[in-house]
């Protein structure tokens, strides 16, 4: 009995020395061909040449950047003033490309999300009205611009300006709505709604500030309108009411013109002239009817109202024309911060 006993106990301690004695030659064997492998690694880094390793680096970080701003956060540069004050000209901004989803080639294929912008965020969209220069350069003039965080456009015009092919609003109105104009004020009807509400009183229903910038004074409009009308009479060949024409003159000196009153005074006149016409009549009811959005669309404005080529001029914008949400101002300093 007592000599199984020893004997069991030699073999178990001989088994936990070889255990380990195999344990010890496996980690030096690993050991060896680490160390080799890194010497190898460390000569090679030194054959090659510098230009070379340069430029994979550069590659390596051109990948990087481009992947983190076509599928999770792009920089901007605002390019005009249409939302003063909420964001100025030359403001950089980080937009959220992540959250609606994102294009899986720039210009190419978005993904769908389970999430829909919201009314009042402020948004960047494929501009309705750009006309492309053809897809390879569309990818061209996006992957710079991203590899460079919005430093270099090449997408300009004749005259040197960037071309707008995005375009940054609020979605003011959502699908369902209704919403028009008056003497540059909006107003909504909401789906199911009979009355009107104004967006001044909208927004303190909500408890959001964001400001809305008017450039032409409550004052400017009876020039314009007077303006508007006299227009309309020379358009068919008649004379204006004398009021109108003297009205009329300080119409020249308003700056920033709210065209969409213009226009509807205007085609008032054309209307009461031609009433059998029907296009005056559809063009006029968009005016006094106000825009219909259709279910997943949006209606986007500027918040500078009367210096903003917006949803007014183009109707409304599809969800999947929606590319992100703008998220954080970083540049100027000064200025950086959420956006609201």
């Amino acid at each position: 009995m007592s000599t199984f006993a020893l004997r069991g106990t030699f073999c178990t301690m001989n088994t936990k020395t070889d255990f380990f004695a195999l344990l010890q030659l496996r980690t030096e064997t690993y050991l060896t061909w680490r160390r080799r492998r890194l010497r190898i690694k460390r000569e090679k880094q030194k054959a090659k040449n510098p230009i070379i390793d340069w430029l994979e680096a550069f590659i390596w970080a051109a990948g990087v950047v481009l992947l983190i701003n076509q599928y999770i956060f792009q920089a901007y540069q605002i390019p005009s003033g249409s939302m003063i004050d909420t964001l100025l000209i030359s403001d950089r901004i980080f937009v959220n490309k992540l959250v609606y989803g994102p294009e899986l080639l720039p210009g190419i294929a978005k993904v769908s999300s389970p999430i829909e912008p919201k009314r009042l965020e402020v948004i960047i969209f494929e501009n309705p009205s750009y006309l492309s220069r053809g897809p390879a350069f569309d990818i061209a003039q996006r992957i710079l611009y991203m590899l460079t965080l919005s430093l270099v456009d090449i997408d300009r015009d004749e005259n040197g300006q960037p071309r707008a092919h995005f375009l940054i609003k609020r979605a003011v109105g959502m699908g369902g709505d209704t919403l028009k104009t008056i003497r540059g004020d909006l107003f909504f009807r909401f789906p199911g709604e009979t009355a009107w509400t104004s967006e001044e009183d909208y927004k303190s229903s909500l408890g959001n500030d964001y400001h809305i910038s008017r450039l032409m004074a409550q004052s400017e409009y009876t020039a314009l309108l007077a303006a508007a009308r006299k227009d309309g009479f020379a358009d068919i060949g008649l004379p204006a009411f004398e009021a109108d024409m003297v009205a009329a003159v300080d119409a020249a000196t308003i700056r920033y013109p709210d065209y969409i009153a213009y226009e509807a005074a205007r085609l008032e006149v054309l209307r009461s002239a031609f009433p059998q016409d029907q296009r005056y009549s559809e063009m006029l009811s968009r005016h006094t009817q106000g825009w219909y959005v259709p279910e997943g669309r949006l209606f986007p404005m500027g918040d500078n109202r009367d210096n903003s080529r917006d949803a007014r001029y183009f109707g409304p914008v599809k969800y999947k024309k929606v590319l992100g949400h703008a998220m954080f101002i970083y540049w100027p300093l000064n200025r950086m911060g959420k956006i609201r």
